[in-house]
This record gives structure tokens, sequence and C-alpha cells, in this order.
């Protein structure tokens, strides 16, 4: 237990130490942000904020969890997860630094290659034997899927991904709800750890390790969110945007919790709804449900300051977590011991 701690500290200490020389790295090459000439006006300032910060949470995580692993599959799953998500989140960020503008990679590039991972995160959870059932809590039962369940994956993997992504557009505040969700994840995995040291259970035993790696992101995250609170020194990008989605998807399903994603990933959904009701609203009815989507700068229209609208989204995160932690504690753990 007290290697979870560790992780959590050692990738904090990296990811504040590194900070400083990682952030005059990205100013000397010039790695800014390009901000839309279509948001908020206000964010025309931010323009040049150096980007690609994902990198230093992907680097410190990996440096803390990598030495204290027991490289069992499911924490390994998760692992390759965030990296394979960060690789593509940099190549979008490369391509946006590289053209000038803020269009990166070709929304079909990053389907397809989403595909790629969701089929490397099925084939791992095929060779753990996981099972193909998605477990309803309060209904108390679980709907089998059969191969449908990898189409869940996908939606799964690529909704975090991009829920994240559309919640990193105010300083602070894709760094803090993915803290907050990550803690969640972690927290779960260490309470299978536990009641499985008192009772084998197969399905649920050997969870510590999962809890290293998010042990590990919440404290890299944490150290970059020491540069990324308003205002920003330094911006995640979709580097570490996509990591962070990534990571808290693989989670969900390493754990066999997939529809708690929808509570522990809440805030990342709300997101995204907004922006394909906005789409949906303005190209069938020619009208906007809000002033600007996602709907973080239609708080911003409205005049809340950044800094009220990042905490008040990290406690609607807490409150969605919290009811996600809640269900998982009276449900999820008794059906897998009785499964």
């Amino acid at each position: 237990m007290s290697r979870v701690l560790v992780a959590a500290l050692v990738a904090m200490i990296i990811a504040i130490l590194a900070g400083p020389t990682f952030i005059a790295f990205l100013r000397r090459n010039e790695f800014g942000q390009h901000i839309r000439e279509e948001g908020p006006e206000r964010h025309l300032e931010k323009q040049g904020t150096p980007t690609m910060g994902g990198l230093l949470i992907v680097l410190a995580a990996s440096l803390a969890f990598l030495p204290l692993t027991d490289f069992t599959l499911p924490a390994l799953t998760i692992f390759g997860t965030t990296l394979a998500c960060a690789a593509i989140g940099f190549l979008d960020d490369f391509q946006k630094l590289r053209h000038r503008r803020s269009l990166g990679l070709r929304g079909r590039w990053k389907i397809l290659l989403l595909v790629g991972v969701t089929a490397a995160v099925g084939y791992a959870a095929h060779h753990q034997h996981l099972s193909h059932d998605v477990y309803v809590p309060v209904a108390d039962f679980a709907i089998p899927l059969g191969p449908f369940w990898y189409g869940l994956l996908f939606l799964i993997i690529g909704g975090a991904v991009n829920g994240v992504n559309l919640t990193d557009g105010l300083d602070g505040l894709a760094a803090g709800t993915g803290i907050i969700a990550l803690l969640t994840f972690t927290a779960m995995a260490v309470t299978i750890y536990i009641r499985s040291s008192t009772a084998t259970h197969g399905r649920i035993a050997n969870r510590l390790d999962i809890a290293f790696i998010g042990a590990a992101l919440i404290g890299a995250t944490v150290g970059f969110l020491w540069f990324n609170a308003f205002p920003a020194e330094v911006i995640m990008g979709d580097t570490g945007a996509m990591a962070l989605g990534g990571s808290l998807a693989a989670m969900a399903i390493m754990m066999k919790v997939e529809l708690l994603m929808l509570f522990v990933g809440g805030i990342f959904a709300i997101e995204a709804i907004s922006v394909m009701l906005q789409v949906i609203s303005f190209k069938y009815w020619g009208r906007r449900i809000f002033l600007m989507a996602p709907i973080h700068h239609h708080f911003e229209m409205k005049a809340w300051s950044e800094t009220k609208i990042m905490v008040r989204f990290w406690i609607v995160t807490a409150i969605f977590c919290a009811a996600g932690f809640a269900l998982f504690y009276k449900y999820f753990l008794q059906f897998r011991a009785h499964s």
C-alpha cells in the first residue's frame, strides 16, 4: 500500500522539479498554443503559451510507475493505453505547431488510431479472460454483450479521450477534474485489493498494480497543475488530455466498472454532450442552445471568471465521482464477490 503513495509522491516531485526546465525548452523552441479565432476573445492573450505539457505528465508518471510496478497485464494495459493516446495527442499537437493553426490531425485519422488502441485493449482484455457482461448497478443485473462488448470499449475510450480534450479549454480545468477522476478509480482499485486480500476471488485479485499507475498519473498531474493553474505557464494540449482520457477509460475497462464512467467521467460527458447539442440545434433549427460550446465557454460568455468556472467544475466532478464510488462500493464489490 505504501508503494501507491510513493508512486504519487515521486511523480509529483519529478513534475514540479522538471517543470521549469521543460517549460523553458518549450519556449525556446516556440512550441506555443494557437488559439481559435472563434473562441472567447479574452483567450487571445493566451496565444503562444507553451503547449504539449502533457509530455511532462507522461514522463513523470512513467518514471514513478515503472520502478514500482509488478508488471501485471491490467496495469501494463492501462499504461500502454495512456502512452498510445498521448502519442495520438502529440501528433495532433505537432500538426498544429507545424502548420501554425488551431486545427491538427484530421478527425478520420484520430478515429482510425483510436480503433487501433481499442483493438489492443480488447486483445489484452481477451487474454485476461474479462467477461463480456456489463454490470448495471441499482438494477443489479449484468447485460451479456458478447462480441458487441468490443464496440462498447471503443465508445468508452473514444468518449473519454474526446471528453477530456473538450474540457481542456481553461487553465487548470482538465487537470483538476482529471485528478479527481483518477483518484476515484485509484481508490476503487485499492478497495478491490483490500477486499481480495481477505477473500481471494480470481477476477478481482492483484489490482494494487492498477493503483500504482493511477497514483503515478495523479502525482504527475498534480505537479503539472502547479504550472497550469491560472494564469497557466504551460498548457497540456491534446498530448495530455488524450493521455488522461485514455488512462481513465482503460482503468474502467480493466476493473470491469464500465458504466461507472458515466459518473466518474460525468463532467467530460457533459462537455461532449454540450457540443453535440449545440451542433444539432444550429444545424437543424438555426439556433444555439449555449452562448458558446463546450459548456465551460458558455459560462465564460456570462462573465464568470476562469477561476470560478474551474473550481465549480471541480466541485461538480467531485459530486459525480462520490456518487460513482458509492455505487461501486454498494453494488460492484458485492456482485464481484459472488460472481
